[in-house]
């Protein structure tokens, strides 16, 4: 069992940056894949990035390619979503996901634990 949860959402204005933070309880979250999905209003989850538990590697969406660094430590247990050069089209509320079995999921259905979600709020 993995509990998670975000935090370091927040209003933030076109250009600035922010640090997602997922908080992840539970002695083998080392073992788990994490992906960062978002979901705006009126639209479907969306996959951000994601990071491997196998050996680190990382994937990210073509819009946030570029912008964005998705990091983990796992002595603390977290995982991070730098994103920088924020655009008014990024303000959604972001979740963070954890699996257990495969390598480096992108499709929301593979993750098995979710967290509570963190609002980002663009403004242009």
């Amino acid at each position: 069992q993995v509990q998670l949860v975000e935090s370091g959402g927040g209003l933030v204005q076109a250009g600035d940056s922010l640090r997602l933070s997922c908080a992840a309880s539970g002695r083998t979250f080392s073992r788990y894949s994490v992906g960062w999905f978002r979901q705006a209003p009126g639209k479907e989850r969306e996959f951000v990035a994601g990071i491997s538990w196998i050996d680190g590697s990382t994937y990210y969406a073509t819009s946030v390619k570029g912008r964005s660094t998705i990091s983990r430590d796992n002595a603390k247990n977290t995982v991070y979503l730098q994103m920088n050069s924020l655009k008014p089209e990024d303000t959604a509320v972001y979740y963070c996901a954890a699996e257990g079995t495969l390598p480096l999921p992108t499709k929301s259905t593979n993750y098995d634990y979710w967290g509570q979600g963190t609002q980002v709020t663009v403004s242009s």
